[in-house]
């Protein structure tokens, strides 16, 4: 008898719709395959929903914040059912874009210079900051956001205007702007799955470039590098999961340019919709789509 797989989905983070997007992709081939599924919020009728369901696994299907920052997962170990993806310790360290850079900087692994901005303090001189740590253009981003959310490419006219847009964050992150291009690395387990390419029409690969099939973002598979090069993000990619401590499938973005390899960010829970990467990687590695699902669901623990 196939197990019973609950399904966690939606959820209050800004990326609600695309979780909602990858529950169901995922509940969809499960079910095709003879699997008893059942979607839920993470609400307040969560307890009841998992005591009367009885599920073998639960599929962490949730995005952002409170789904992949370590706070779900804090819940679900009070549950003692095995649940997918990173633990709470790799999530909430992958989630914080800060923390997860100190740690990429301390082991060696090349990132954007960065600066932290905080709205309680007096930032009168942040241009000149800007100027002689980082440079203009810049990027700024929320630090604990994904699916690049309210991420935008700022000059000296128009910081000010987006700072004070998104202030209700408190502290937000101002890196360097790497140019070139952008190069996408899946992890699964403790292998390295394979990389996509991505060219954008838009600025960059932002919220609409990833889940909006109208943005046309090219995906290039394989990749065109040198196998020296292709195997230095790949290996690059994998550091990262495991000095982050993850579990089951992570991606990771690169910039490519000049010939080296820039690390923005691992994602701890990559999407499953019908644009999401790691499942196309894996399809042109050979995994289908429900193979890749039911190998995550193997890989689910408790106490990760």
């Amino acid at each position: 008898m196939k197990k019973k797989i609950l399904i966690l989905a939606g959820g209050i983070s800004k990326e609600r719709s695309i979780s909602l997007d990858t529950g169901f992709q995922v509940a969809k081939e499960l079910k095709k395959n003879g699997y008893n599924v059942k979607i839920s919020e993470p609400d307040n009728n969560l307890t009841k929903n998992i005591n009367k369901f009885k599920p073998n696994v639960i599929f962490n299907a949730l995005h952002g914040q409170f789904g992949e920052d370590g706070y779900i997962q804090t819940i679900l170990e009070g549950f003692k059912i095995p649940y997918t993806h990173s633990g709470v310790i790799a999530s909430s360290l992958a989630m914080d874009k800060e923390i997860s850079k100190k740690i990429f900087i301390k082991n060696k692994i090349n990132t954007p210079k960065y600066i932290k901005y905080s709205y309680d303090k007096n930032n009168f001189d942040l241009i000149k900051i800007i100027e002689k740590k980082l440079k203009f253009p810049v990027v700024v981003k929320p630090i604990n956001e994904g699916s690049s959310v309210n991420v935008f490419i700022c000059n000296k006219k128009n910081i000010s205007k987006i700072l004070d847009s998104i202030k209700s964050y408190k502290q937000v992150m101002i890196e360097e702007f790497i140019g070139g291009r952008e190069i996408q690395v899946a992890i699964m387990g403790n292998k390295k799955l394979g990389a996509i390419e991505l060219k954008p029409k838009r600025k960059f690969y932002d919220y609409q470039a990833k889940y909006n099939a109208n943005a046309k973002t090219e995906h290039i598979i394989p990749v065109i590098l040198s196998n020296k090069k292709l195997n230095e993000v790949m290996n690059m990619s994998l550091k990262a999961h495991k000095v982050i401590g993850c579990k089951g499938v992570t991606r990771s973005d690169f910039k490519f340019f000049k010939n080296k390899f820039y690390l923005l960010e691992i994602n701890t829970q990559p999407g499953m919709t019908k644009l999401s990467l790691v499942p196309e990687i894996a399809k042109y590695r050979g995994i289908t789509f429900i193979k890749l699902i039911e190998w995550i669901l193997k890989d689910a623990s408790t106490k990760k």
